[in-house]
């Protein structure tokens, strides 16, 4: 072998050693991975978007309970999406969509009402009963309101609305401006018609004793949230002013 043949053959040694070293070697720029706005895993979707406020598991969060199967067919995967993509002026649930200000795509979007309604959803949810429409079609009546509050409610919330401790029974008051500044209309609807199954509390089919054991209708839901919403104050939160 000359020396030339030699110098190629040591040098080619070099390049090989030299290519096969810069795999580990320190600040070499990483693989591009996966940007924000292509992950389509449901579960990693709702970790990163939606468990703080709804829970791990889709309950026992701040929010409403996600694994709910009643409010899951009542609102409906486009309610859903609708609420993920817009978010509900007023309270804290944001808008997620990239058009509306947020970091998810329409995709992302969709992937997520349509995972939560796959995890937690049943089709026999509803027992094959009718349910009250998600969204009320009129106005409610306070006064109405509160006699349906007393009727169906009261023996857990108190009959003002201002909660109740008895034995194990400890119920917060739903008529505080701070709570209701935190919670639409339409969120004590949903509340009101789906329940809170991890926390006993009945959905619409309410088997109250003084309600004679029958549901609400839909009127009467209508009429307690404006019953609720009507104890709501301009600047919630503030110091009570004195005379």
């Amino acid at each position: 072998m000359n020396l030339r043949s030699l110098s190629h053959s040591m040098i080619a040694c070099a390049l090989a050693l030299f290519c096969v070293g810069c795999k580990d070697a320190p600040g070499r720029p990483e693989a591009p991975s996966t940007r924000p706005d292509q992950v389509l895993s449901f579960a990693v979707l709702y970790k990163d978007n939606c468990a703080a406020c709804h829970g791990e598991n889709g309950k026992n969060g701040a929010a409403i309970s996600l694994a709910n199967p009643v409010y899951l067919a009542i609102a409906g995967v486009h309610n859903i999406q609708q609420i993920t993509a817009k978010g509900v002026p007023g309270t804290l649930m944001p808008a997620f969509a990239k058009s509306k200000g947020g970091m998810l795509t329409d995709q992302q979007i969709a992937v997520l009402a349509q995972g939560i309604e796959s995890q937690w959803g049943s089709a026999n949810a509803l027992g094959g009963q009718a349910a009250p429409a998600y969204a009320s079609a009129s106005a409610g009546d306070p006064a109405q309101g509160q006699k349906a509050f007393s009727t169906f409610c009261a023996s857990c919330h108190g009959v003002d609305g201002t909660g109740l401790i008895r034995g194990k029974l400890h119920t917060g008051s739903l008529v505080d401006p701070a709570y209701l500044a935190l919670i639409s209309d339409q969120g004590l609807r949903s509340l009101i018609i789906a329940g809170q199954p991890q926390d006993d509390m009945p959905d619409w089919r309410s088997d109250i004793a003084g309600a004679g054991s029958r549901a609400m209708t839909d009127q009467e839901i209508t009429d307690t949230v404006a019953w609720l919403a009507s104890h709501r104050i301009a600047t919630p939160g503030q110091p009570y002013t004195h005379p």
